[in-house]
């Protein structure tokens, strides 16, 4: 029964969590964390080294044509290629690679890469390096390799310019979304990027919310804070307040971090591309706070449960891993399902209680989610909490005030039989 008490406890977790740096520091640095991450990760995604490499071919007149094509190409302009041209057999190349190792392995030397006579019948083309999966590189000079392989195989074809280039493009997919409400119109890369977005924010918040809770109970039941406390309120009203107090603190945080993405997204400032816009919907952000406010009473309990089994945050990661794997596994999930919206594992885990936390708002943006399964993925987390938290507040009375040596698993089972 909500009371004065509780409101009591809640009030004095806002009041050290709201007005506490560490909140003040991760809401406004958390976005700005984003940006750098994006930044970073573009900036490591780039070749920004000089490459030197070594193109060899068995036929000399298709040395040439690469020759030719990779010095006017645009790699030139940028200034970082530098190209050697040899024609060779697989036996000289052998004799090549030999002497040119130490120049590898040194950087001197990029790499070899060998464009064989089997060619024209596979389109398998060799590198020897000391990296060899550089993708970003490989990238790079694909493209005008793969126009001089065209070139050559369709030469005796009499295949004009035209065709020719038809020939070396690629099949580009435009997605067109149907759904029951709108018309069918074009969507591009906006609506994974924001089910990524949703995905991290739920995952960081529910692990960061959840450390605190479980830190916050340690720390009071070790200083022994928690025993002045109980003396005016009962276990079950301290569980309840610090949970709600706790709940409403992340809630306050996600609507800030929400009011940020939403105004970048909307915002002409930004010019994005057509294809990369992110459009985020009135009820996507209204499910989301709501599904996200019902996971965080439901992990709350848990964190706080284990939280008062143990002593110090050392004994407490034993217990702490499986309510972790419950946030982590559906994160996982939810990854996979951008890939594979119409995954089995996806549609069942969006309606189960704890994964649809995580994965249900990246369906909803993804793909078109009747409203039914929206408010039974949050029926089912309610139903999960009503079972969950009588268990954890019995556990919750002992453990916190329980001290000394750490307990057993079949101790705490113990624990659920206990009458008051």
């Amino acid at each position: 029964m909500f009371n004065y008490r509780i409101l009591g406890i809640i009030k004095r977790e806002l009041r050290e969590k709201l007005l506490s740096k560490s909140f003040i520091l991760t809401t406004v640095l958390f976005p700005v964390f984003l940006f750098v991450i994006v930044g970073i990760q573009a900036v490591l995604q780039m070749d920004e080294g000089a490459s030197k490499l070594t193109i060899i071919a068995e036929q000399k007149a298709l040395t040439d044509s690469l020759q030719a094509q990779l010095l006017r190409s645009d790699l030139m302009k940028e200034g970082k290629f530098t190209f050697d041209f040899f024609t060779m057999n697989r036996n000289e190349l052998r004799k090549y690679l030999d002497e040119n190792k130490k120049a590898m392995l040194d950087d001197k030397l990029t790499g070899v890469v060998f464009v064989p006579d089997t060619v024209f019948n596979n389109k398998i083309i060799q590198y020897f390096s000391k990296s060899p999966n550089n993708f970003t590189l490989s990238r790079k000079i694909e493209g005008p390799i793969n126009k001089v392989l065209i070139n050559a195989y369709f030469s005796s074809k009499a295949l004009s310019g035209e065709e020719l280039d038809f020939a070396r493009k690629g099949v580009d997919f435009s997605g067109f979304k149907v759904s029951k409400e709108e018309s069918i119109k074009e969507e591009g890369f906006g609506s994974l990027i924001l089910s990524y977005v949703f995905a991290f924010l739920l995952y960081i918040s529910l692990l960061m919310t959840g450390q605190l809770m479980l830190q916050s109970v340690i720390e009071e039941k070790a200083s022994r804070i928690v025993e002045v406390i109980l003396s005016s309120v009962s276990p079950n009203e301290m569980m309840t307040g610090k949970i709600i107090g706790s709940a409403i603190t992340a809630i306050i945080q996600m609507s800030i971090w929400l009011g940020a993405i939403i105004s970048v997204a909307s915002s002409a400032v930004f010019a994005l591309p057509p294809e990369i816009v992110v459009s985020i919907k009135p009820v996507q952000v209204i499910f989301l706070m709501v599904n996200f406010a019902v996971g965080l009473v439901l992990f709350l309990s848990l964190f706080g449960m284990v939280g008062s089994i143990f002593d110090n945050p050392q004994d407490a990661q034993s217990g702490m891993w499986p309510v972790m794997m419950l946030i982590m596994i559906p994160f996982f999930v939810a990854m996979a399902m951008m890939q594979n919206p119409n995954s089995p594992i996806g549609n069942i885990t969006a309606l189960l209680p704890f994964t649809s936390i995580m994965v249900m708002p990246v369906k909803m943006t993804i793909v078109e989610v009747p409203i039914w399964q929206l408010v039974l993925s949050i029926v089912v987390n309610i139903i999960a909490i009503f079972f969950v938290f009588p268990i954890a507040g019995k556990i919750y009375r002992v453990g916190i005030l329980r001290t000394g040596k750490k307990p057993k698993w079949s101790e705490v089972v113990k624990w659920l039989k206990y009458k008051y």
